[in-house]
């Protein structure tokens, strides 16, 4: 049995999106990271750095998104390439991800809309950087119908998870400066796996509200 720790992030996502991808039987434990429940103890026994999200799997305990997208893919066989020069290509992208357009994604976010002062520097210094980032996606993706060449693997699946929320950084015109990004969403959003974690995703509902108590708990490190 899968136990499953979720918010509706775009991390979280991800690992929704291979679980239904595997066909994989799960437990979905909401973890509400705007009340603070990542700082539980009980969590912090699972991901000690009270993030989502993480996965136990008949006692095998893995956190941090891309170290559950690799251990899924690599326990079943599937969604990663069989040849070297495949693999080697969706571990590039696959960080990529991880070291650029996740963080980056993250930082344009927090000074759009969570930042308690307008900072411009910040601003600039980020969704610049970000947009960088999506021109190097699509590039590959002008040449590549997946990241990793012909074949639909866990770097999809990451890439996925953050460019889905593209449109919180750039507004109304969302993906359209990156239509080769545009049209791999546009593929992706159409495969029965991701329809269903989306619709897992609705099942649960979360604080939304960035009031004190959610600065608390989403950044406790700025109020110490």
């Amino acid at each position: 049995m899968l136990d499953f720790y979720f918010h509706a992030t775009p991390n979280s996502m991800k690992v929704a999106v291979l679980l239904q991808e595997l066909n994989l039987a799960f437990t979905v434990h909401p973890v509400d990271i705007f009340k603070g429940e990542q700082h539980a103890p009980a969590f912090l026994k699972i991901n000690p750095n009270a993030k989502v999200p993480a996965l136990v799997d008949d006692g095998v305990t893995v956190f941090d998104s891309h170290a559950i997208l690799l251990y899924l893919a690599e326990k079943h066989g599937r969604f990663i390439p069989a040849g070297i020069g495949g693999k080697a290509a969706m571990l590039s992208w696959l960080q990529l991800v991880a070291t650029g357009l996740s963080p980056f994604s993250g930082q344009a976010i927090h000074f759009l809309h969570y930042a308690p002062e307008d900072l411009p520097y910040a601003k600039n210094r980020y969704v610049k950087e970000l947009e960088r980032h999506y021109r190097v996606f699509d590039a590959r993706l002008s040449q590549s119908p997946w990241l990793a060449g012909e074949e639909y693997t866990i770097a999809d699946v990451a890439l996925w998870g953050w460019a889905a929320s593209a449109g919180y950084v750039f507004g109304e015109r969302g993906l359209e400066d990156y239509p080769h990004v545009a049209r791999f969403m546009q593929q992706v959003a159409e495969r029965p796996a991701v329809l269903r974690a989306l619709a897992m995703k609705q099942d649960h509902s979360f604080k939304h509200t960035l009031d004190e108590e959610t600065r608390r708990a989403l950044f406790p490190q700025n109020a110490a």
